[in-house]
């Protein structure tokens, strides 16, 4: 690291602490030649962002504003607090960059939206699942409707409720 007064690259780290949420790192440090001391802060870069692939074939950069973006609308005036749909969205994207190296079919993402809202609530799963899976008409809806009933029960647990 280049000294801002004398600009030699002989410092030392007198203290590094986590800064923004753990998301960087502040390091004071202090110029062996000049005797002064200067803060720098370093972040984690990703380095290869996910692409997600379209149902028409082109590729797109994973925006998970997008998603987040899609989550509210399904919502609407549910009781559902914008923390836990900011948590859906971390735990879908943090999901998909552990399981996909580079690409992921946009099919992927919106399956693992909803089943995350399958044990949120099911008036926002069947608003998403309606969209998301673009039924056609009432059949549609109503085997949907059908198949959950026939899914045991999915309580969210305590963590979920007041974490998210």
């Amino acid at each position: 690291m280049l000294c801002p007064y004398c600009e030699r690259d002989e410092d030392k780290v007198i203290d590094s602490r986590g800064s923004d949420g753990g998301r960087s790192i502040r390091r004071r440090r202090e110029c062996q030649k000049c005797n002064r001391r200067f803060t720098t802060f370093e972040r984690v870069e990703k380095t290869s962002r996910l692409m997600v692939i379209k149902r028409d074939g082109t590729r797109i950069p994973f925006d998970p504003e997008k998603v987040l973006r899609g989550l509210q609308a399904a919502c609407g005036k549910r009781p559902i607090p914008e923390g836990q749909k900011v948590s859906i969205v971390r735990d879908v994207e943090e999901e998909l960059m552990q399981l996909f190296e580079r690409e992921v079919p946009s099919k992927e993402v919106g399956l693992r939206v909803a089943n995350q809202l399958k044990s949120v609530d099911p008036i926002v799963y069947i608003r998403y699942a309606s969209e998301y899976f673009n039924f056609q008409d009432l059949e549609d809806l109503s085997r949907e409707v059908s198949d959950m009933q026939d899914e045991p029960p999915v309580f969210p647990t305590q963590s979920n409720l007041f974490n998210k």
